[in-house]
């Protein structure tokens, strides 16, 4: 008779250069900052880190940066769901010069319905979700 053990799930870096990490440490750091206040001056914020990422990212580069954001924060004591992680992957590319939307808006599936906050490439594509089950999300807000 064959036993199985489950897995340990291991939690590696991601392979980033020294500037991304701190960039994504930084843009996690800010986004608790800026989400602790009044949420216009977090979208104030975020179209002005807009305007400073020039460059589109690449799908890879993109969910790298959400990835190591992803790994920053469970170093940390603080809640990091969706909102903190879209908010700091963005802030993260545009210390790097690079270009991510912030969408905030609706989530469809799966169920239930609920609140969500993801980024996407200029083409619209999310980074750092899953979309196997298909994409069934609406954006309200776009940044």
């Amino acid at each position: 008779m064959a036993v199985s053990l489950p897995v340990a799930t291991v939690h590696t870096r991601p392979s980033l250069t020294a500037g991304q990490r701190i960039a994504s440490a930084a843009g996690l750091y800010g986004a608790l900052v800026l989400l602790a206040l009044p949420f216009s001056i977090a979208v104030r914020a975020a179209r002005t880190a807009r305007l400073v990422g020039r460059r589109p990212l690449t799908a890879r580069d993109g969910q790298q940066l959400v990835e190591a954001v992803k790994w920053a924060g469970r170093r940390m004591p603080h809640r990091l769901a969706c909102q903190e992680t879209s908010l700091a992957a963005m802030l993260a590319a545009a210390l790097c010069g690079r270009r991510l939307t912030w969408c905030v808006g609706v989530r469809f599936t799966p169920p239930p319905i609920e609140f969500h906050a993801w980024v996407a490439l200029d083409n619209g594509d999310p980074v750092g979700e899953d979309t196997t089950a298909g994409w069934h999300h609406r954006p309200a807000v776009q940044i």
